[in-house]
């Protein structure tokens, strides 16, 4: 391979592989994060509103929260929010997924549209979690390695 193709093939997959191991690191650690500090609660999985989206994986969850605690001078009223899991990117949606079904969620208080699935389903995304970083891992040690033999 050419010095200058080599240093451009080289540059793109080290950005590449960086960018996907920073974005496996903030979803892994924001799931996490979710899972062990987050309310639990349980959802109700409803039917797709835009035909387009029925064949999104991450199925659209309905789930109530807890009321506000402390809310000046108003009543605390509990809300309902629609919102889809992080984490879930199989191509296909599982069968304990399917419109009507409930699930045991995760949601942050401070942002209740973010939500991660908890309990029999975060066992599904580990095979996921594990291709995704070694893709990256995979590309980041291409890229230096090109790189390497650039500068050599």
């Amino acid at each position: 391979m050419e010095t200058p193709t080599a240093a451009v093939a080289g540059g793109v997959l080290v950005l590449f592989g960086g960018a996907l191991l920073f974005w496996c690191a903030a979803e892994l650690r924001l799931r996490h994060r979710l899972r062990r500090h987050g309310v639990p609660v349980t959802a109700l999985v409803v039917p797709d509103p835009v035909p387009s989206q029925v064949l999104d994986p991450a199925p659209l969850l309905s789930y109530a929260t807890l009321p506000a605690v402390g809310a000046p001078d108003g009543p605390v009223e509990s809300a309902a929010v629609l919102a889809r899991p992080r984490g879930r990117t199989p191509l296909r949606r599982p069968p304990q997924l399917l419109p009507g079904s409930s699930v045991r969620v995760c949601y942050d208080p401070t942002r209740p549209a973010q939500v991660v699935l908890t309990g029999t389903a975060t066992a599904a995304s580990l095979p996921l979690d594990a291709f995704w970083i070694v893709l990256g891992t995979s590309s980041l040690a291409g890229g230096l390695s090109l790189l390497a033999t650039v500068l050599r």
